[in-house]
């Protein structure tokens, strides 16, 4: 099981109301709605292991030279020479770094690495893996990862943190009309402005996922283009010419990476704190109460 942690704990943020606080007042509403959602993965999918999959840099320099309204919008300072840092609610940020000590003193794999987003290591863990793997994730650019063959699917929190929709490949072809393979070339194609991706204008969801299905990925729609031949109507024709320079480029930066480095970790599920003295201090300090005791119960062997 990988957990994108980043989408997760803004999921338990918006999920969690902010009056449940420490006890000198601070919010603390992301770190117990994140430790809920753990106890309830643990317990309800029962995973033999369980990755915490980081940001290491939310808006790779190398995704932004491919395409420069790269998550722009979502840039709160810009840092010459240096990361940009994200626009996090104020409440928020002070909650990631409890969060992160949280989760080592539990001794729940916490694995990211510089230069590249949780959703890179998701990608290089799930081509690693020789079993089944849970993605569970807010983020449906990680649908592309689906694959039934392999046993991957996503868990897709549709209500809070409470409710999970299992997406499969027969979950994204009735959806979309695309599989797991399928779906970054409709989402390069549609465009994502959450992401800043300009698309290909006047190519939509419904037909870029009609493209897909008539010609298979990318390279063959735009060998399609070059082919008078071909079905294309010359609105699409024209459409798809011009934003070659786009097709050019977007699907090195929509796909997710699977060879990146990463560095030695135990991805085992622990069935007993790695430092509970750590853990003691945590729950003092920031009043973790009956998230953290269910989160412990369910890792009770």
């Amino acid at each position: 099981m990988l957990l994108d942690t980043a989408s997760l704990y803004f999921r338990a943020y918006y999920g969690v109301p902010d009056s449940v606080r420490a006890p000198d007042g601070s919010p603390v509403n992301a770190v117990r709605g994140l430790l809920d959602f753990v106890a309830r993965l643990v317990r309800d999918h029962h995973p033999d292991t369980l990755v915490a999959c980081m940001d290491a840099d939310w808006r790779p320099a190398w995704r932004v030279a491919l395409i420069p309204g790269y998550k722009a919008h979502r840039v709160a300072e810009e840092v010459p020479g240096g990361p940009d840092t994200e626009e996090v609610p104020d409440a928020l940020s002070p909650q990631v770094p409890v969060i992160e000590e949280v989760l080592d003193a539990l001794g729940i794999a916490r694995v990211g690495a510089p230069g590249y987003e949780a959703d890179d290591v998701i990608g290089t863990l799930t081509t690693r893996a020789t079993g089944p793997v849970d993605v569970v994730t807010g983020d449906r650019d990680l649908y592309q990862l689906v694959d039934d063959a392999r046993g991957v699917r996503v868990l897709y929190p549709v209500q809070g943190v409470a409710t999970l929709r299992v997406v499969d490949e027969p979950a994204l072809r009735e959806k979309y009309g695309v599989d797991g393979a399928g779906y970054a070339d409709l989402a390069l194609l549609r465009g994502d402005p959450s992401d800043g991706l300009p698309g290909v204008p006047g190519i939509g969801e419904k037909t870029a996922a009609k493209l897909i299905g008539a010609y298979g990925g990318l390279a063959e729609i735009l060998a399609a283009v070059d082919d008078p031949r071909s079905g294309l109507t010359p609105a699409q024709r024209k459409r798809l010419d011009a934003a070659r320079e786009y097709l050019a480029v977007a699907p090195e930066v929509v796909r997710v990476a699977t060879g990146v480095p990463l560095p030695e970790f135990d991805p085992a599920l622990p069935r007993a704190p790695r430092d509970p003295a750590a853990l003691d201090r945590l729950d003092a300090r920031w009043g973790l109460g009956g998230s953290l005791r269910r989160v412990l119960a369910a890792l009770e062997p």
